[in-house]
């Protein structure tokens, strides 16, 4: 990435957060409507009711529960009540509904995103940008097509701390870059057994479902814990770790439109300690190898300590960058540069406290590009977290297949393993298939 790129996304974000909030009168607002009301999906409700320029007026989650929640977030707000969908399919067809906000789990992502698109709807949808690989391709491919908005909830790229010490990575703070190495400690307790049970009233279980197969109802499937079955999630290096898989891509300065240099990736892992229903490693080591360069991206779920100078009650989560010169640590609330051969801190700096919502930053970004029409100015553009998803996603199809892999970078596939190569993509449940645009 360019440093006038990461200056300009610098200046921008800070912009965002400084500046006094305007009057907007009706015409320049967004119409949103928000698909899957969970814990994310109510975050970005809370973050959207921040933003002026932004209207609430369309709410969709299979489950009924939800959506009265939902309602009465606006309510207390004292905001119109939102219509309401149990189906995205007819929030889409809804013309006072301009884009959408799609806080889904993992597996809907890039279907709700297509269709959004193609039904004439800019799409901010959350990360992992996909469930696999295949999926990526498509949603940038809708977006070019139908020349929608596209921006993938990785947030760092709109979070002002993160952006000045990627720019000072690329300035040289640290020398050459060589090595990447993304964190991803966060306590997972296990999540037990639950057996299979009537399907809740009020729940569309064949739309939850959607393109996985169809599976009996049980809670670990559905609350949360989706994230650790393979059918609808994809693990911690999906989850929490795709936002550090992609701030390493940036510091490292990687291409946002394809995995040049990438020659081979090799992962290994499990699922320790516990016996339970989660399919996911809950332990992963996972190096990709660019020649010159390397990511190092490690999963710990289980009790663990610290790395470097980075410490938490529980979760460490960040990363380090090593250069010629020194090493640079960043996470969510600050960022430290060590030089030289005592490891001296010469640089430090602090995230304010009770600084601006990062989310409602990001979300600023996307609806100032619904207005402009410049996909350009998007932080977290669709090329970019599809990008960075799909290195996770091959991370765990090494894991998976238990062997080191090798990338054609042309061809977009490994070399040589049709195992590998099947795993791209998924079989989709109908009617529920992302097509080839």
């Amino acid at each position: 990435m360019t440093n006038r790129r990461t200056f300009v996304q610098f200046a921008s974000a800070a912009a965002i957060a400084t500046q006094a909030r305007p009057i907007l009168g009706a015409n320049d607002r967004v119409n949103v409507g928000i698909i899957g009301l969970g814990g994310r999906g109510t975050a970005h409700l809370r973050s959207y009711l921040s933003l002026p320029n932004a209207a609430i007026t369309g709410l969709c989650d299979v489950n009924q529960a939800a959506r009265e929640v939902a309602q009465g977030t606006l309510s207390k707000a004292e905001r119109p009540k939102a219509a309401e969908f149990e189906d995205m399919r007819k929030m889409f067809d809804d013309k006072n509904v301009d884009a959408v906000s799609i806080a889904t789990p993992n597996h809907w992502h890039a279907l709700s995103a297509i269709w959004a698109a193609q039904a004439g709807k800019d799409v901010y949808v959350e990360k992992p940008a996909s469930h696999n690989i295949f999926e990526g391709h498509q949603m940038v491919a809708a977006a070019r097509k139908y020349k929608r908005m596209m921006q993938v909830g990785s947030q760092s790229r709109s979070t002002p701390i993160k952006m000045e010490a990627m720019k000072l990575l690329q300035e040289g703070v640290i020398g050459k870059v060589y090595l990447a190495k993304a964190l991803c400690f966060k306590r997972r307790k296990s999540i037990g057994v639950t057996p299979a049970e009537p399907v809740p009233p009020g729940v569309n279980w064949d739309i939850f479902l959607g393109p996985a197969p169809m599976r009996p109802f049980t809670k670990n499937r559905f609350k949360y814990n989706w994230h650790w079955f393979w059918d609808t999630g994809n693990g911690d290096i999906g989850n929490q770790g795709v936002h550090e898989m992609d701030i390493a891509r940036w510091g490292l300065g990687l291409p946002d439109n394809r995995h040049e240099g990438l020659k081979s990736i090799y992962c290994t892992g499990g699922k320790f300690a516990y016996v339970d229903d989660q399919e996911t490693p809950n332990t992963q080591l996972a190096t990709f190898d660019y020649g010159d360069k390397q990511i190092v991206f490690e999963v710990r779920g289980i009790l663990t300590n610290g790395e470097s100078g980075m410490t938490g009650k529980g979760n460490v989560v960040g990363n380090l960058f090593l250069g010629s010169e020194g090493v640079l640590e960043v996470e969510d609330s600050y960022y430290r540069v060590y030089k030289g051969e005592d490891r001296a801190v010469v640089m430090e700096k602090k995230r304010e406290r009770g600084g601006a919502d990062t989310t409602a930053l990001h979300m600023a970004n996307f609806l100032a590009a619904v207005k402009s029409r410049d996909h350009k100015s998007i932080h977290a553009e669709i090329e970019i977290g599809a990008n960075s998803a799909a290195l996770c996603h091959m991370a765990n199809i090494a894991y998976r297949t238990g062997r080191q892999l090798r990338w054609d970078v042309a061809k977009e596939q490994f070399i040589s393993d049709s195992d590998a190569n099947k795993m791209l993509t998924r079989d989709y449940r109908r009617p529920y298939v992302v097509e080839k645009i």
